[in-house]
């Protein structure tokens, strides 16, 4: 793709890339402090239970154990907990099987270990809600709804109605890294410092600080390279790892296992939606009725009011009326997975819309094309959609040969989704230095779990006019960083190059200050290209910026006007996201006999804007196309009806692999934006669609319509012998 840029726009490597490869990178798990001990947390065996006592005493004799702790013990606020990182142990009552019940601490990991194996819980049962449609929730919902129209009216006028009950399981985020953190307390000052695999240190230590009732200032967070985090690495067990230590006045490690890791983190919601889309006989939509019912498990999520907001799609929708409402079962609590809730509202929409058209007769590409939102039409809580491509990303899967030759004979079948997302871009700090070896150091707050700091080091080298090579990107602690968010919602791409930009205009605007005493030129005689400053035309008057560098940090006291070391600081205040349009086509070969599903080839199309850096911007598609068609055909938490766990290590609960993953081809649409350079947030929406794109080539392949997910073999076999007895051709096998 051509750029106008010399160094924005270009495939560049991570710039950590050769560390992480060489195993020399350092997570929390990595960290190891002088007299530093190791704590291993007890989980309830029950999903919901009052708690009579906890005995410690077998733990507490084992060689090496220091101490069991439980939440009396803990320097902790006493107020209610209204969130999984506030429970940082259970106190009185369990409300989930995995709940933290008591911390052992040792002198070392396997000594922590054989003391929790030893603690006795003492329970006084209480009946679990398990399931939405299984009993009451546990805790009051909450509730509300998106109008527009009389959606009533509208569908019973509608030429066609599909209507359908979708259901979507728990999933995890599937980070390789389970969640870690090191605590050690400042016997000085009277707070704690955490190394911490999380993706935000400023969020993390105000929820610390509120947590442990310190002021924020008495908190060091100091990030750690997260192994993947895709929403769920916010901090969860920080908490418990910081009030161990301040406990104990000890640093404190605490690691998760796996088993622990699935069994006590937050995925995302478990959801059931029930929906009826309407139709004219010309393919343009009329109305969307929906209900959805999210269950956020142990503790509210909050996340209704943004799920249920993307349940209408991408689509111009003149009638609505979507209602949702949050419950608490006795479940693990959930939380953000990367877009969270649109890989599965998007299966609700996408799927109905596929029956729609073939009701009507009508291409499922050219109905998609009649309805997809304009600039300006409004969502479904009124405000309106921005630009974006969302017609060019139909328009090149309409091109593209996969498409083209989806009816191509054989056993498999070619479906497509579409997705629309908004990303955050909240406010960011970034400070720039110059060095005298020529070195542009960019400092950050904002934790980097996509590669993003190489597309920071491109903007900076771009804006100063130096090699990337001569760019590093370090992120700070939290008492040393300019502010950054949380990485998360397709933000700090957008957030943090708007950031380095500005900071990086100031440090080339000293620069050029600093080479204009020192040529006595005018600053607008001066450019800046390869590291040096040249007067404009004559090629022979040029010096280093790391020679001005130096000279600022060593000037001749004889000159009346030294500038003094280039050091710059830039900050974004953050602004409304630009529309991310994006368009999965799936194909996929289904074993009609064991209902085995398998994707044989993938295209995503996505508006990125602008791609500061292509290769990067391809690798987060690619990894959210495999994470998409996870959610899709292998991924679900699933516990019995006393709330157990029944999925609760990598042998059960199914992830996609490198063999069921089939090619993806990722296209580029570069639509320019508002963001910086154009671009728009990347993250986000590349697992979006995968699931939905992956159920419509299913129905593509057999006429079957698969209404819950994931799309294991079973469940894709009975829908397929479904399909069958209902379209009169008979099924191989009884459906049971």
């Amino acid at each position: 793709m051509s750029t106008p840029y010399r160094y924005l726009g270009r495939r560049r490597p991570a710039i950590d890339g050769r560390v992480k490869a060489l195993g020399a990178a350092r997570y929390a798990a990595d960290v190891q402090l002088a007299g530093m001990l190791h704590a291993q947390p007890v989980l309830s065996a029950l999903a919901h239970a009052r708690l009579r006592a906890v005995r410690v005493e077998a733990a507490r004799a084992v060689p090496g154990v220091v101490a069991v702790l439980t939440a009396a013990d803990l320097p902790v606020t006493a107020a209610p907990p209204a969130t999984r990182q506030e429970a940082v142990l259970a106190r009185g009552a369990v409300t989930f099987c995995g709940q933290p019940v008591a911390l052992v601490v040792a002198e070392s990991a396997a000594a922590a270990a054989d003391g929790a194996a030893l603690v006795e819980i003492d329970y006084d049962p209480l009946p679990p809600a398990v399931g939405v449609a299984g009993g009451a929730p546990s805790r009051p919902a909450a509730a509300g709804e998106y109008r527009r129209g009389d959606a009533g009216a509208a569908l019973r006028a509608s030429d066609h109605v599909v209507e359908r009950t979708c259901r979507t399981p728990f999933v995890h985020q599937g980070y390789l890294e389970p969640c870690a953190a090191v605590a050690a307390p400042d016997p000085a000052g009277g707070g704690v410092t955490v190394h911490s695999g999380c993706q935000g240190q400023f969020e993390v230590r105000a929820r610390l600080a509120s947590i442990l009732e310190l002021p924020a200032a008495a908190i060091r967070i100091v990030p750690m390279t997260v192994g993947g985090g895709f929403g769920g690495k916010s901090g969860l067990i920080d908490p418990l790892a910081a009030a161990a230590a301040l406990r104990l006045q000890r640093p404190v490690k605490l690691v998760l296992d796996r088993s622990t890791d699935l069994a006590a983190t937050t995925p995302s919601p478990a959801m059931t939606i029930e929906l009826a889309l309407g139709a004219n006989r010309r393919g343009e939509f009329t109305a969307l009725r929906a209900e959805l019912t999210l269950d956020n498990g142990a503790f509210p999520a909050g996340m209704g009011s943004g799920i249920a907001k993307r349940l209408a799609g991408c689509y111009r929708l003149p009638h609505l009326a979507i209602r949702w409402r949050d419950v608490c079962t006795n479940v693990h609590a959930t939380g953000a997975y990367r877009a969270p809730g649109a890989p599965q509202t998007t299966f609700a929409i996408e799927t109905a819309v596929d029956a729609l058209a073939g009701e009507l007769g009508i291409d499922p590409l050219e109905i998609r094309k009649r309805n997809v939102v304009r600039a300006g039409d409004p969502q479904p809580d009124g405000t309106p959609w921005p630009a974006g491509g969302q017609l060019a990303c139909l328009e090149a899967v309409e091109s593209h040969p996969l498409w083209r030759s989806r009816h191509a004979g054989g056993d498999g079948g070619t479906g497509i989704a579409i997705a629309g997302w908004i990303p955050l871009v909240d406010p960011c700090a970034a400070a720039c230095r110059v060095d005298p070896d020529g070195t542009v150091a960019i400092t950050l707050g904002a934790v980097d779990i996509s590669g993003v700091y190489t597309s920071l080091a491109l903007v900076a080298a771009e804006e100063i006019g130096v090699d990337p090579g001569q760019v590093q990107v370090r992120i700070a602690d939290s008492d040393a960083a300019p502010y950054g968010p949380s990485a998360g919602g397709s933000n700090i791409a957008c957030s943090a190059a708007d950031a380095v930009r500005s900071a990086a205009e100031q440090a080339r605007r000293q620069l050029l200050a600093l080479a204009a005493d020192h040529f006595e030129a005018a600053v607008e005689d001066l450019e800046i290209a390869d590291g040096a400053v040249r007067v404009a035309g004559v090629p022979d008057r040029t010096i280093s910026i790391g020679a001005l560098a130096h000279a600022a940090q060593n000037a001749d006291r004889s000159r009346p006007h030294r500038q003094g070391p280039i050091q710059a600081s830039g900050r974004a205040a953050g602004r409304g996201g630009a529309a991310v349009f994006v368009a999965h086509v799936v194909r996929v070969a289904v074993d009609r006999e064991t209902g085995r599903v398998r994707p044989t080839d993938y295209l995503s199309v996505q508006d990125v804007g602008f791609a500061m850096n292509p290769l990067l911007v391809e690798g987060q598609i690619h990894g959210g196309a495999a994470q998409g068609l996870g959610i899709g055909l292998h991924e679900a938490l699933r516990h019995d009806a006393a709330g157990q766990l029944l999925t609760g290590t990598l042998m059960d609960y199914g992830m996609p692999r490198a063999s069921s993953v089939p090619p993806v081809t990722a296209r580029l649409l570069q639509t320019p934006s508002h963001g910086p350079y154009g671009a728009r947030g990347v993250g986000e929406p590349p697992i979006v669609a995968g699931a939905a794109a992956a159920a419509n080539a299913v129905r593509a392949a057999t006429g079957a319509q698969p209404t819950s997910l994931p799309l294991d073999p079973e469940t894709v076999w009975r829908a397929v012998n479904r399909a069958g007895i209902s379209s009169g051709s008979g099924a191989t096998r009884p459906t049971g």
